[in-house]
């Protein structure tokens, strides 16, 4: 039997940052990093613990006028060995500090702050509900912050949400959806040796990598903000063995779409591109308009942006934010690390980054 080194959420922040790092927990591998942030937050009496699967959530209970959810996963993707990227190294010092390793930016430097913050905030002035969910890297269906939304609603009920995705400490409203779709371009098989009695289906998905390399993404204004959209080929397949002409061909595609569509629009757009094939929706979620306007949010922004300077920016990746806007939570991003730096094998994550999101996030929730 291995036991898990206690987690000490009153560490300094790269400490428990790397601390929390350590502990991989790619999906689907997620409980000893969920027992281990259980086991330290059960710690805090002025906070109730609760557990869903490998999703743990922990809130304060202080009659306050409004609740507020901080929210972040605490899965990654895959470790890499060559290059290593776990254990986490500190290289440099002081404001020039910086951690590396998988997981430091996507996001585990934002689940520091978010536990150093639950531990050490006795007395908000909001009530708080701190959520660390599971299964964010793989396929929607898999979510855990949708598997509490469907199980336990109430947990996530609140006036406002931070999901503390990287954002290089900036704030980004709302978010992009996604649609991924296999358009499938059908054959003849046939003996390569005699190919003209047969119908070669990879040279047919010509026509649609055609398309999408000469496609013309949107940029597209949603409440003040420019969402940028983009639509990708991100796999193709096709044949079966060196000496058949292939009778069918696979070319998958991702629509990243602005917030402004719903997915059914975002479905008709890409239908529309590549009519004449068969397309297949294999995967999608809406995307999160801003919000901004909110009261809340406004709030919100007044009081991080006061820390950390700055306006606010959209977020072009699909985040979780959506999720709480579906269930009428207004809900933005803000937290530590570069996100072009996210499921790299060079991950990683200035450490000024952290004080300076848990600086901001501190003066909101004591204000």
């Amino acid at each position: 039997m291995t036991t898990t080194t206690p987690l000490d959420l009153t560490a300094d922040l790269t400490t428990l940052t790397a601390a929390v790092c350590d502990l991989a927990s790619v999906s689907g591998d997620e409980a000893a990093l969920a027992d281990a942030v259980e086991a330290a937050l059960r710690g805090y009496p002025h906070l109730e613990v609760l557990r869903d699967g490998d999703a743990v959530v922990a809130r304060t209970h202080l009659g306050r006028p409004s609740r507020v959810v901080v929210a972040g996963h605490i899965d990654t993707v895959p470790v890499t060995t060559d290059p290593a990227n776990l254990p986490t190294r500190l290289e440099g010092a002081g404001a020039d500090a910086v951690l590396w390793g998988r997981g430091t930016v996507d996001m585990k430097g934002g689940v520091a702050v978010q536990l150093a913050l639950a531990a050490a905030l006795t007395e908000p002035t909001r009530d708080v509900t701190w959520v660390f969910y599971d299964h964010e890297e793989v396929e929607a269906s898999l979510n855990g912050l949708g598997r509490i939304a469907r199980e336990h609603p109430d947990w996530l009920a609140a006036d406002f949400a931070v999901l503390c995705e990287p954002t290089d400490a900036g704030l980004e409203g709302g978010c992009n959806g996604t649609l991924r779709a296999e358009v499938r371009v059908p054959g003849v098989a046939a003996h390569s040796a005699r190919a003209w009695t047969g119908v070669n289906a990879i040279h047919g998905a010509a026509p649609v990598l055609a398309a999408l390399a000469a496609y013309e993404p949107a940029s597209v204004e949603v409440d003040g903000l420019v969402y940028r959209e983009g639509l990708n080929a991100v796999l193709i397949s096709g044949g079966v063995a060196t000496n058949v002409v292939p009778d069918r061909c696979v070319v998958t595609v991702n629509y990243r779409f602005a917030p402004s569509r719903s997915v059914d629009e975002a479905e008709a757009h890409v239908r529309d591109l590549f009519d004449g094939y068969e397309v297949v929706v294999t995967d999608s979620a809406a995307g999160a308009r801003p919000g901004l306007d909110d009261p809340a949010a406004a709030e919100f922004a007044a009081a991080v942006l006061g820390v950390t300077g700055g306006a606010p920016a959209p977020k072009y990746g699909w985040t979780d934010v959506a999720r709480f806007s579906a269930l009428g939570v207004p809900a933005v991003n803000f937290g530590p690390g570069d996100p072009l730096l996210a499921h790299k094998d060079d991950e990683r994550l200035p450490v000024a980054q952290l004080d300076l999101c848990h600086d901001a996030l501190r003066a909101w929730l004591t204000a």
